[in-house]
């Protein structure tokens, strides 16, 4: 993914919000499972971190895409955005 594809993704996810949180258990195999779903069905994702997860964001993020075969498109403070592409893409990124 080059910068402007991240930059578009970053543009679309700055209007969504977030649809799942990430609390003091951090990762567990049911919240990758939600995290997997998510992507199936959107495409492009917004994770937030909770105050109480000690763990680094970054890391999640990192984490959480090698487990779900996505992308980390951008780590801003707390928030997580992923992008994985559909079978049939809904979102077209530009070259």
């Amino acid at each position: 993914m080059n910068n402007k594809q991240r930059a578009y993704l970053s543009s679309l996810a700055s209007k969504l919000t977030p649809i799942l949180q990430v609390g003091k258990s951090s990762l567990t195999p049911e919240l990758l499972q939600a995290v997997d779903e998510a992507l199936a069905a959107r495409e492009l994702i917004k994770i937030s971190v909770l105050k109480n997860c000690f763990d680094d964001p970054k890391e999640i993020a990192n984490t959480m895409a090698e487990r779900t075969r996505s992308q980390v498109v951008r780590v801003i403070g707390k928030k997580i955005i992923l992008y994985r592409p559909a079978k049939k893409p809904q979102i077209e990124l530009p070259m």
